[in-house]
């Protein structure tokens, strides 16, 4: 996938996603919950960066489906896991996120304040 730039309507608020090159790795501790060569990175606007990992290669029996939810004008809606056994809410993903984005359906995210995440070229 080329990286592109999606402008969307409403106030200057450019999104950038592209494939990252390289791996990475999700961990609580020493638990893998994520190991990909597949991610996409996700700038938007000046916050940093995201990983959003393949559905395929995340551990989902270490993740629980919670009822939160939350709204990104840009994004669209989101939905929300915990890791197990007690980071709530730590998991996020855009099921049916905007055209502008969709290259993020079937992905997840997770809150770097949650987990280590490890970019390793």
């Amino acid at each position: 996938m080329a990286e592109k730039t999606v402008k969307i309507p409403g106030p200057d608020h450019p999104i950038t996603v592209g494939k990252n090159p390289d791996r990475v790795v999700v961990k609580v501790g020493d638990r893998v919950v994520a190991d990909t060569r597949d991610a996409l990175s996700l700038q938007e606007a000046n916050y940093p960066a995201v990983q959003y990992i393949p559905r395929k290669d995340v551990d989902f029996t270490q993740l629980e489906r919670t009822d939160h939810q939350t709204y990104c004008p840009y994004k669209g809606d989101a939905s929300y896991y915990t890791l197990l056994p007690d980071h709530v809410n730590a998991v996020w993903t855009y099921e049916e996120p905007y055209d502008a984005v969709a290259d993020i359906r079937e992905h997840v995210a997770f809150y770097p304040d949650k987990v280590s995440i490890e970019i390793i070229a």
